[in-house]
């Protein structure tokens, strides 16, 4: 809808009035200048601005009218926007490694990569989160924030989709991933830290122990909720039937278990795509999003348009005059 910022400005409106109110200045007599050709020059005579067409006058008014209009400030209001000003600070560590690239979890009855699961529900777990800023790291031989915090979720989930495995190398690099997101969460507010580290493997390279990693998080006050991807068993179809089939790789649980007793978050296993589906549930029950009802209506500014239609009835009303001077 359009409003006015200003409304009490078109009190301004019969101003002009005023000038058929007031009395006319009296004739006085005295020396002047006399001027021969007085009477042929046009719109100066006497009687000349009774003489004005009345579209003239009908335009002069329709003027006055609209530059007090842009005055008032009109403005458009837009509906209502939710304002997303309270959340959690939430960064998303992945493990692009080279074992993420394993065939050894089920997705839509075909075997997919570990990263693929990781990749579908995650970023179903990140378009959920509305109401937080989110982060997303990649982390191989070494770690790179890939998204900063945003409360745009779908460009976070739109990044998680495109990573690809060996994109920060082949190796894992537990600990400088999480001091990475500490740097990045430690000037956010108190109890609002959250990192949620996804990874299939133990620390094999990076500047950093995971657990003096985590030690930094506690002093940061970051809560890190670890899951350890891989290890469990898969059934598998075969011409003969179903197979149980164990999951490669070396995931170190303990120090993945340690690390979230340091920090207050939890160690969850996710030997499956319904298992890793009912973590990210039970991390939506740990650390709801924080729902604010405020919102704001985004504004847009009018007063140009009254003010360039009065611009352009002032140069319609100045044109007669101008043509004929010219003339003359």
């Amino acid at each position: 809808m359009i409003t006015l910022s200003w409304p009490w400005v078109l009190a301004a409106l019969p101003l002009p009035l005023l000038a058929l109110l007031l009395p006319r200045a009296k004739a006085t007599g005295g020396a002047a200048l006399r001027v021969p050709f007085y009477g042929e020059l046009p719109g100066i005579a006497t009687g000349a601005a009774r003489r004005r067409p009345w579209w003239q006058r009908l335009a002069a008014v329709l003027a006055w009218v609209l530059l007090v209009l842009a005055a008032a400030r009109p403005e458009w209001v837009g509906d209502p926007v939710n304002l997303p000003v309270s959340g959690r600070d939430l960064m998303l560590a992945v493990d692009v490694s080279g074992s993420m690239e394993q065939e050894d979890y089920e997705l839509d009855g075909r075997m997919v990569s570990r990263l693929a699961v990781i990749k579908a529900v995650a970023a179903r777990f990140v378009e959920r989160r509305t109401q937080d800023r989110l982060g997303l790291i990649l982390f191989g031989s070494n770690a790179y924030v890939q998204t900063p915090l945003t409360f745009d979720g779908r460009t976070v989930a739109t990044m998680l989709r495109d990573a690809v495995v060996g994109l920060a190398g082949r190796e894992t690099a537990i600990g400088d991933a999480i001091a990475l997101a500490v740097k990045r969460l430690r000037d956010q507010p108190d109890d609002n830290r959250v990192l949620i580290l996804l990874t299939d493997g133990a620390n094999t390279a990076g500047q950093l122990e995971p657990l003096a990693a985590a030690r930094l998080a506690e002093e940061a006050g970051v809560r890190i909720y670890t899951i350890g991807i891989g290890g469990g068993e898969i059934g598998i179809r075969t011409p003969l039937g179903m197979r149980l089939m164990r999951q490669g790789g070396d995931v170190d649980p303990e120090t993945l278990k340690r690390i979230a007793e340091l920090t207050g978050g939890r160690f969850f296993s996710a030997t499956g795509r319904a298992e890793l589906e009912a973590v990210y549930d039970e991390l939506d029950r740990l650390e709801p999003s924080r729902r604010d009802e405020r919102t704001y209506r985004p504004r847009e500014s009018l007063f140009v348009w009254p003010a360039a239609a009065a611009l352009i009835l002032s140069v319609l009303i100045a044109l007669p005059g101008l043509g004929v001077r010219n003339a003359g």
